[in-house]
């Protein structure tokens, strides 16, 4: 059983809940890109709706700056894709939402700080962490991204949420593979 302090700091690491992506303000996502100053860190199969909500360049400035970004997108060519493509009733319509988000993220990738890697990994939740503050967006078998919940979060001192979310970024990470190269992640799925 969990300490009563450890279940108190980490009811305190909750900063708001949106009952969908879609209710995130817009605001939001853009202030935290904008206030960034250690790090970025992004997991998502494709994420599309950040770089067409906001201009991606702003994450090259923040690396210009000394900040670390770090994206994760989803290998197009890859089973995970193929089984939530599936499951979301899109078929092979999220690898193309994939190489397309790939195509948004290209102008910085030679800019030093910013990684992308591939990942092949079932996601149970997007996890948009910015320093301190993270969004993670929850999945649910058969509903987008956009239309399921998102939790707003805050490290506090004694909190376990954000490091339990970070731990499975780390994870996902270590296993991807580095991507500098759009046009043979592109070249890969289609020629698979």
């Amino acid at each position: 059983m969990d300490d009563p302090r450890t279940v108190s700091a980490g009811r305190a690491e909750m900063v708001e809940f949106y009952p969908s992506r879609s209710a995130v303000p817009l605001e939001l996502w853009r202030s935290l890109i904008q206030r960034a100053t250690e790090s970025v860190d992004i997991l998502v199969y494709a994420g599309l709706f950040l770089p067409e909500l906001h201009d991606i360049t702003q994450l090259g400035e923040r690396a210009r700056q000394g900040c670390r970004i770090r994206v994760l997108l989803a290998d197009p060519s890859g089973a995970a894709v193929r089984r939530r493509g599936e499951e979301e009733g899109f078929g092979i319509g999220l690898a193309h939402r994939v190489l397309l988000s790939l195509r948004y993220y290209e102008p910085i990738l030679a800019i030093p700080g910013v990684q992308v890697r591939l990942h092949d990994t079932t996601l149970y939740a997007s996890i948009f962490r910015v320093d301190e503050s993270m969004l993670v967006n929850t999945h649910v078998y058969g509903s987008t991204a956009a239309h399921n919940p998102v939790l707003h979060l805050r490290r506090v001192p004694g909190g376990r949420v954000v490091d339990h979310y970070l731990t499975s970024f780390d994870r996902v990470w270590t296993q991807a593979e580095p991507t500098s190269d759009i046009n043979a992640a592109i070249a890969a799925f289609d020629g698979r």
